[in-house]
């Protein structure tokens, strides 16, 4: 099924009561969607597999709080935080869009992806941090509550200003979950003495659609040039505006402007320690607004809005956008992993066209991915530091689900003890780096012909 999550040996804590409680939410969160994707779904049965979900989560949180407390767990009070939020805020807010909007696919969606997305996240990472009793890192920035609560307030008052709306706090934990389409922006903040911030700014598509449905009869292309260049508009306001609300603030210069993928927002995002993450429900889509202290940033660039062709720039991301929301059940979905930005790029570039590509930088980015889309074909560097490609291969067969995933390696070794160590893992094929672009193109349609 699409975008159905599939549990693994890689979410397993070896608590047998929280490993049990997950792989139960994940069931119930496959049963949930698969009602919602039917035409004539049963209002009474999407009630029952969200009061599931929402009972069965309440009670993890509190067994998994048990545990942590048992054994003197570092980073309890940073779980019981990130719990009491989605217990608190983003479980109530989603809940009440499915009632409002009466189950509409849509509000499943939502859903769906706030919940899978913070399910995996939180699992993968925070969670199995109690087994090796580290802190929680991630969150070990942010402010204090009393400053988040009037940062709330701040960007609630804003969105309220511009979209006219009643704007939810669902969450101020937020992680990065893909809640929709949607313009992934990320603006650099310096002082003349060098300080710096990097704000990301998420506006789901339909809620930037809402300022301009006035104009909706133009061609579909140029509409949605047209919502890119607002949401980056908006974002700019957003984040001049907000500058007050920070000591020095007058100070504060935007300095570089980037639009973003998903891909490169999330890999960015997931390695970053924010000092708030915040995501709202304005009532006409989702939208979220995060800030990192820049002094330890290291991020992809994107599209940058600050040079002579950045409308062009910003014209053809759009039109790539396009393309990858038009037909995506048309499309074979592509994940490509390499640690290197230049290799994802370009592959992206070459492949975007006609596959839905999907990136990663990371084995544990790989993984995440998988489970939550499933691709048609992995392209695999086989040469990656820390965890290499052949142990990700080792990893997705051993798992019973992964195991009919077709693999590629990609490899920059050529010389024959490199290859027959590769033909050993037996992947579909190999291939060099150094070939041709479009011999690699060739290369992957002629997979998918034959039926791949």
């Amino acid at each position: 099924m699409e975008n159905q999550l599939t549990w693994n040996e890689q979410y397993k804590l070896g608590v047998e009561l929280i490993d049990r409680e997950h792989e139960k939410l994940f069931h119930i969160l496959n049963k949930l969607y698969a009602i919602g994707r039917q035409k004539e779904k049963s209002h009474f049965a999407c009630q029952e597999a969200v009061k599931y979900f929402k009972d069965h989560t309440l009670q993890h949180f509190a067994d998994e709080e048990d545990y942590m407390a048992s054994i003197g767990y570092a980073g309890l009070e940073t779980h019981k935080r990130i719990h009491r939020d989605f217990r608190e805020r983003t479980l109530p807010a989603l809940e009440t869009e499915l009632e409002k909007t009466n189950y509409s696919r849509n509000s499943i969606n939502h859903f769906f992806g706030v919940c899978a997305g913070w399910l995996v996240g939180h699992t993968l990472t925070e969670d199995h941090l109690i087994m090796s009793g580290e802190p929680v890192k991630h969150w070990e920035n942010l402010l204090p509550e009393e400053e988040q609560a009037v940062m709330e307030q701040a960007v609630a008052c804003l969105l309220h200003n511009i979209f006219h709306s009643k704007p939810k706090l669902i969450s101020n934990c937020y992680n990065g979950e893909r809640f929709g389409n949607g313009f992934y922006y990320r603006l650099s903040c310096s002082t003349r003495e060098g300080s710096r911030r990097e704000f990301f700014l998420i506006f789901e598509k339909q809620l930037i659609s809402s300022t301009v449905g006035n104009v909706m009869e133009l061609e579909s292309k140029v509409i949605n040039v047209m919502l890119m260049n607002v949401a980056g508009y908006i974002a700019r306001r957003l984040v001049e505006r907000g500058r007050e609300y920070f000591p020095s603030s007058e100070q504060f210069e935007i300095t570089e402007e980037h639009l973003l993928t998903y891909e490169q927002f999330h890999s960015t995002f997931e390695r970053q320690s924010p000092q708030f993450s915040l995501l709202f429900d304005t009532g006409k889509g989702y939208f979220a607004y995060c800030m990192v202290a820049a002094d330890a940033f290291h991020g992809e660039e994107g599209v940058s809005f600050l040079t002579e062709n950045a409308m062009t720039e910003v014209a053809n991301r759009m039109n790539q956008f396009v393309g990858e929301n038009a037909s995506p059940r048309q499309k074979k979905k592509l994940l490509i992993v390499d640690d290197s930005s230049f290799t994802l790029t370009l592959l992206q570039n070459l492949l975007g066209a006609d596959y839905e590509v999907i990136t990663a930088k990371s084995a544990l980015s790989a993984i995440r991915h998988i489970a939550l889309t499933r691709p048609d074909l992995i392209l695999l560097d086989y040469e990656m530091p820390v965890c290499s490609g052949n142990q990700v291969l080792e990893m997705l067969r051993s798992e019973e689900d992964f195991t009919d995933i077709p693999v590629i390696f990609l490899t920059s070794r050529v010389d024959r003890e490199s290859i027959q160590k590769v033909i050993a893992l037996k992947p579909e094929r190999y291939l060099s780096k150094a070939l041709p672009p479009e011999t690699v193109k060739r290369e992957i349609d002629r997979f998918f012909e034959k039926g791949g």
